[in-house]
């Protein structure tokens, strides 16, 4: 079994591979969000085959970190306090190179950091960094979920609304693409936009940022997240 020391105020995680991290991250994301923990759909967002996720899964229900029954794969209470660790580490080095970074590669290089760090290193650069409750994309550090409680999607947003952009979910920072798409677009946090037009028949929402259109579909808008004006 993985061995994985809860002792007060400390999480000893070094001994969970980067790739158990990674699964253990996009596990907590779906599970905090009500989402179903699917393997299919796993397999699609870390880019390995199903038969690869179906065995990682076994060695994490080994190991002690979820569960897997009838009702569905769910993070033990180890899996759960282990996930929200990787999470701060990852937010944290996110802000980190934020300076440094292009805001939409943030993601993908704190993939490479946060399976460094330690617990010292991250108590020190929360409180450097002021204790923020969100990571540059919005998101919240575990523990801070009500700072982004009051934030809507893009496809509940009327037309003609003035909204600023606050939020990228983390299942769509998965996509790298997308993220270099929004950043060339000026649809990142604290931008402002207007909806311009909403077209059901094919899914698509199209958002004026500062007299600039920009057309996206449903299956992006609905993870972009907004604050509307009044």
């Amino acid at each position: 079994m993985t061995n994985v020391t809860i002792s007060p105020g400390v999480l000893d995680i070094s001994a969970i591979s980067s790739t158990v991290q990674d699964y253990l991250l996009l596990i907590y994301v779906m599970e905090r969000d009500g989402e179903p923990i699917v393997g299919s759909r796993l397999a699609e967002l870390l880019g390995v085959t199903p038969p690869t996720v179906t065995n990682t899964l076994k060695r994490m229900t080994r190991d002690g970190l979820i569960t897997m029954s009838q009702e569905g794969t769910h993070l033990t209470p180890q899996g759960w306090t282990a996930a929200r660790t990787i999470m701060t580490r990852h937010m944290l080095m996110e802000w980190m190179m934020i300076q440094t970074l292009p805001w939409s590669k943030l993601h993908g290089e704190a993939h490479h950091l946060e399976h460094a760090i330690s617990a010292m290193t991250e108590s020190a650069l929360m409180e450097q960094l002021g204790r923020p409750q969100t990571c540059p994309h919005g998101n919240p550090l575990p523990g801070c979920e009500q700072a982004v409680a009051h934030w809507k999607p893009l496809t509940e947003i009327e037309a003609g609304r003035r909204v600023t952009i606050r939020r990228i979910h983390e299942l769509a920072e998965e996509n790298a693409a997308l993220l270099e798409f929004l950043e060339k677009h000026r649809l990142m946090p604290s931008a402002t936009a207007t909806v311009s037009e909403i077209l059901p028949f094919n899914q698509t929402i199209t958002l004026d940022v500062d007299g600039q259109l920009v057309t996206l579909g449903n299956a992006v808008a609905k993870y972009i997240f907004v604050e509307v004006h009044p």
